[in-house]
């Protein structure tokens, strides 16, 4: 359901839904500039309107780097005619990469697939599965290295701990600089 809201002196439209799959509310910006909540069930929308304006200052950042990067067409919405012209040399990157990067953690994984993805580079799935956008073949090498690294560590830490970033950071010392990079877009 399309809404409306005053965000600061902005007015921000937003795509409301309800999911009966979502734990949790959480907000999506999208290269496009479309601002996705969605919310349990449960909720009300009221409270998914507070939640809006307590997340106010990073739906408004996230939207002002939005409209900066929306002429790159690396950030532009994909067509399916894109995708399936970069989605073979993408997996033969992907394959590469995960080849290269697991000799060092020997980690199994079931296999890896190429992806359309709108908001995510990359996942690992909890049979093992490695996902990555096909974009990853048209990002700087040290941002495709860091994903394929990232998502080979979800293999052994299926989370964000401590023992998750100490993995990454064996293959890429530097993560927090190129993930501070890959924010700013």
């Amino acid at each position: 359901m399309k809404q409306g809201i005053n965000l600061k002196g902005k007015e921000i439209s937003y795509e409301l839904k309800k999911s009966s799959r979502a734990r949790r509310m959480r907000v999506s910006i999208y290269c496009d500039g479309t601002c996705l909540v969605t919310v349990p069930h449960r909720i009300s929308f009221e409270r998914a309107k507070e939640f809006i304006f307590e997340n106010a200052n990073w739906i408004l950042s996230k939207l002002e780097i939005m409209k900066k990067i929306s002429d790159d067409p690396l950030f532009l919405k994909s067509s399916r005619e894109e995708y399936l012209k970069y989605r073979k040399d993408a997996l033969n990157l992907a394959q590469e990469k995960v080849d290269h990067f697991n000799r060092i953690y020997d980690f199994r994984y079931n296999k890896i697939s190429i992806k359309r993805q709108k908001t995510r580079w990359g996942s690992c799935s909890k049979k093992g599965n490695l996902n990555f956008n096909y974009k990853i073949l048209l990002i700087p090498e040290k941002f495709s290295n860091y994903i394929i690294v990232h998502e080979i560590c979800h293999l052994k830490e299926f989370n964000h701990s401590e023992k998750f970033w100490k993995l990454v950071e064996k293959s890429i010392p530097d993560y927090r600089k190129i993930v501070r990079e890959m924010k700013k877009g």
